[in-house]
């Protein structure tokens, strides 16, 4: 119950600094755009850190449905855990945005008209998952101590080299689906997000399976 609490209250963090971020760097930078962008990356970043520290030895800090099927991919997690695990995410996530609107007094039932589609954000999404699965299967077998520095630097560079913004977890994009503000998108879009970041993590379940092909080989 502690790691399910974790995801849950992990998550719903993510998305308040995330979307309450997004609020206050659009608000103060008066309709700048960059500006706005570069509060809500270096905010994001430096949430997730502490995030991740700070809960990643209660349930390794996934916050992440496809981070979650990569590691039951691995092993790593069970079905029924990883199952929970994803009821923790999706919910924790929408209470993260009601709780920044709550914060920041707006309405509380919001959905968003912020138009985020075309091929070229589908495919950043899919580089965009795959990056971020890469850098913790590395980082978790490599430099397990540096990754939570590893995870959100990659983040918060992700909002500036992609044109997805790095969203890279579908319980995010689900989420921004019910807030009308900077970081939202727009509902019928959602879908484009989540099947490029499940296309990912297939992704990368296969190079998993190819990766201990071959040291089964090897020994």
């Amino acid at each position: 119950m502690k790691a399910y609490l974790a995801e849950f209250i992990g998550t719903a963090l993510l998305l308040a600094v995330v979307t309450g971020s997004g609020i206050m760097g659009e608000s103060l930078g008066s309709g700048n755009a960059a500006v706005a962008l570069l509060g809500n990356s270096i905010a994001t970043g430096a949430g997730l850190y502490v995030l991740i520290v700070l809960l990643g030895p209660i349930s390794g800090a996934h916050f992440n449905p496809v981070v979650s099927l990569m590691f039951w991919r691995t092993k790593h997690l069970e079905l029924k855990n990883m199952l929970a695990y994803w009821a923790c995410q999706f919910s924790g996530a929408i209470c993260g945005v009601w709780l920044t609107h709550l914060m920041f007094s707006l309405p509380l039932i919001q959905q968003s008209t912020k138009l985020r589609n075309g091929y070229g954000i589908w495919i950043s999404e899919f580089i965009s998952t795959l990056v971020l699965l890469s850098v913790i299967r590395i980082g978790d077998v490599q430099a397990k101590e540096r990754l939570p520095m590893l995870v959100a630097l990659t983040v918060t560079a992700g909002y500036w080299f992609t044109s997805s913004t790095f969203f890279s977890n579908p319980a995010v994009a689900f989420a921004r689906g019910f807030t009308n503000t900077f970081v939202g998108i727009e509902p019928s879009d959602v879908i484009g997000f989540v099947l490029s970041e499940v296309l990912a993590v297939l992704v990368m379940a296969l190079l998993i399976g190819l990766d201990k092909g071959e040291m089964l080989t090897k020994e």
